[in-house]
């Protein structure tokens, strides 16, 4: 399947039974109604979809399931970053086999790589598949990042086609958003920045948030693709108690939790990870209230 790398994608929440294992049945659940409400493509296996809580097997059954329930109506993006550069390719080589349209490959993470190896370690991991290949800098989680320069070198890798940067910082996102092309997209990957990102040029957003308000979140870039700045501001905005909200608990208990409160498919987040107490629910649930003039399906 073709993929362009534009629009709402979703990063996936992985359902879990409360025996912590996948929930298969909730999984192909949460992919119809997001399909269902609009968006341009699924992405599987990020950090809210808690890759590295996850074992290889499970990746790949996560990555089947998806590709199969899709149907070929969105194109389906895998998350196959890792520490070695050998193992992002052999997963790569695993999940071109299941059928996955594209791959996001987050930087290497805690052991510090300098530019020079970050560069060479895309370079490898691109030159090793087919298949296009999105960078995901999340700074915050990962200790490193990507800088203008690497990527600028990096976007004239044929298949190198876009990034996915949850820095949370536009001023970087705009100098990013100067090196898209046709042929290689920029995504934020902070869902408060939507809209912003959007005017500034860029390309669209791989928002967690999706996951629990998707007519939130469809609405910001159905609205500003219809030049009504204003109603996509207001679901911008709305945004704002959600993702306040996460602050409640470590991630993705929060976006899970508030998932499952608003009647989608989620379950707990896997252990160390602990749900939230009486109080933080209380709190959540109050939050959430906002969501209500959106619809059901939120």
């Amino acid at each position: 399947m073709s993929v362009s790398f534009k629009g709402i994608v979703p990063a996936l929440i992985t359902p879990m039974t409360p025996s912590e294992a996948v929930d298969e049945e909730g999984l192909r659940l949460l992919i119809d109604r997001l399909i269902e409400a609009g968006v341009h493509a699924l992405f599987v296996l990020g950090t809210n979809g808690e890759f590295i809580a996850l074992s290889e097997a499970e990746k790949l059954r996560i990555a089947e399931i998806a590709v199969d329930q899709a149907r070929s109506r969105v194109p389906v993006i895998a998350g196959t970053g890792a520490y070695a550069t050998r193992d992002v390719i052999a997963l790569n080589h695993k999940m071109q086999e299941r059928g996955v349209d594209a791959v996001s490959v987050i930087t290497p993470y805690f052991n510090g790589a300098t530019q020079s190896e970050l560069f060479a370690h895309y370079a490898a991991i691109a030159t090793a598949t087919p298949m296009p290949v999105m960078l995901y800098t999340i700074p915050a989680k990962a200790g490193v990042t990507l800088n203008i320069d690497t990527v600028r070198r990096l976007a004239e890798i044929p298949n190198i086609r876009g990034i996915k940067d949850s820095g949370g910082d536009f001023d970087r996102l705009v100098q990013l958003i100067g090196l898209r092309r046709d042929d290689f997209a920029v995504f934020t990957g902070t869902d408060s920045m939507i809209l912003w990102t959007l005017m500034a040029g860029g390309d669209g957003a791989v928002a967690a948030t999706t996951n629990a308000v998707p007519n939130v979140v469809m609405s910001i870039w159905n609205s500003f693709q219809a030049g009504d700045i204003a109603s996509a501001r207001l679901a911008q905005e709305s945004l704002r108690a959600l993702r306040d909200a996460f602050a409640l608990g470590t991630m993705p208990v929060v976006l899970k939790t508030a998932a499952a409160m608003l009647g989608m498919p989620a379950g707990p987040a896997r252990a160390p990870a602990q749900a939230l107490d009486a109080k933080a629910r209380e709190r959540l649930s109050e939050a959430l209230a906002i969501y209500r003039p959106y619809g059901s399906a939120n």
